[in-house]
């Protein structure tokens, strides 16, 4: 079973009968993850092969540990067929979601539970490539106290802030190996010696949302993860849309502001100096220290340098109407620029998560009244506005749902060659 899905040796030593067998029985496994519990009936009717040998299958498959019998289908007259399902800890992902200022890591069954307490680490990003040797130590701790069997641990995601090209294997902003150096996704793979997958953080939140979260059985869908800078990932007919670099859905440093703050990027006026939480931060402390009264001089003990956007929302959620008023200005921001996203891209659905998000309707209400003003009627009344359920635990089931994203893929690409 632990040799099931691997890329190179196990299907060189194949014959043209045993690839093609091995290649029907990944389909069904992916279907399964994808889309849940089936019936005999359905994976042949998904893949085009007879009922006979659908079973012959998923025989071999329930005895290799991988599926199992999950109850029964509706029935159209006469008996219920059975489903079958992945089989709990057969297969396992480790995702790790590094930030700017701190790391979270986990491991997940092919099932997504979560089988780890998610660690939060002290580790956050840079260009200095010594933390991989950081991340590695954690991982192998992690690894071992989970217990599980290694040969079941699939592949590892990796999100991340930055311009990352998920093909190429590379972030451009941060953790830049050396002129003429490997790719940073062969370093990892070559230190976990596991397949490595690389995403941006927003994209990979993108692809949790549409495997596990309210994107699900949509087409066209828009992410944006509101933290302390602004991202977006776009599902464009039920896929990631990268861009021809990978860098598409820098929303954030889009200029939006005449003669405005200078961002961090480089550039003046963007979007993420007037509606993230760096900008909700600075509006904040130039407020307080104006002398404007706010519960946040006790929520911060009186020193400034305490404030944070938790902070603000939480003083909002005790009625401070300076909080409030900010998250309004912010959100205001924000609404004009997801106005122009629904005249450029004409989502069905848009997605608010991250921190600020946990503001609601203190950010969610200036976002529409924004998004009204700005925003062509016959647009803006088609497209639906909704909070994440998944909430912050987007940001570490990201990089699972990249791991399963790509590793059926790369099998059956290396089985075609």
């Amino acid at each position: 079973m632990s040799t099931l899905i691997q890329v190179d040796a196990y299907i060189d030593s194949l014959n043209h009968v045993e690839k093609k067998k091995y290649n029907q029985k990944i389909k069904i496994i992916k279907e399964l993850y994808v889309q849940g519990p089936k019936t005999n009936a359905e994976i042949c009717t998904d893949f085009r092969i007879s009922s006979p040998t659908s079973k012959g299958l998923l025989k071999e498959l329930i005895e290799e540990g991988l599926v199992e019998k999950q109850g029964q289908g509706k029935s159209e007259g006469g008996r219920k067929p059975a489903l079958y399902g992945l089989r709990d800890n057969s297969l396992y992902v480790l995702s790790i979601a590094l930030g700017r200022f701190r790391t979270r890591m986990a491991i997940f069954d092919n099932n997504n539970n979560n089988i780890t307490r998610t660690r939060v680490l002290p580790i956050h990003i840079s260009k200095d490539m010594g933390i991989i040797e950081q991340l590695y130590e954690h991982a192998e701790e992690l690894i071992a106290s989970s217990g599980i069997d290694r040969e079941k641990l699939l592949g590892i995601g990796l999100s991340m802030p930055g311009l990352v090209n998920a093909k190429e294997g590379n972030n451009h902003t941060y953790l830049i190996p050396p002129t003429g150096a490997e790719s940073l996704q062969k370093i990892l793979s070559s230190k976990f010696n596991k397949p490595v997958y690389l995403q941006n953080d927003v994209k990979s939140i993108a692809l949790a949302e549409y495997r596990f979260g309210l994107a699900k059985g949509r087409k066209n869908v828009l992410v944006l993860k509101l933290d302390w800078g602004i991202g977006l990932g776009i599902l464009t007919d039920g896929r990631l849309n990268s861009g021809y670099t990978g860098f598409a859905g820098e929303i954030g440093h889009i200029p939006l502001v005449n003669n405005g703050a200078l961002c961090y990027c480089g550039k003046i006026g963007c979007l993420e100096t007037v509606a993230s939480g760096i900008a909700l931060t600075r509006m904040a402390k130039e407020g307080i220290q104006s002398g404007q009264y706010s519960l946040l001089n006790e929520l911060s003990g009186g020193e400034i340098d305490k404030i944070n956007p938790q902070l603000i929302i939480d003083a909002a959620n005790l009625g401070d109407q300076f909080a409030i008023n900010i998250l309004s200005e912010m959100g205001i921001s924000l609404g004009r620029g997801i106005a122009i996203l629904i005249q450029l891209l004409n989502p069905e659905l848009i997605i608010l998560g991250g921190r600020m998000a946990e503001a609601r309707q203190y950010i969610t209400t200036p976002i529409q009244q924004s998004i009204n003003q700005y925003c062509m009627a016959q647009m803006r009344e088609k497209t639906e506005i909704v909070l994440s359920t998944l909430g912050l635990e987007a940001d570490i089931m990201g990089p699972v749902a990249v791991v399963m994203e790509n590793i059926f893929e790369d099998v059956l690409e290396s089985d075609s060659e």
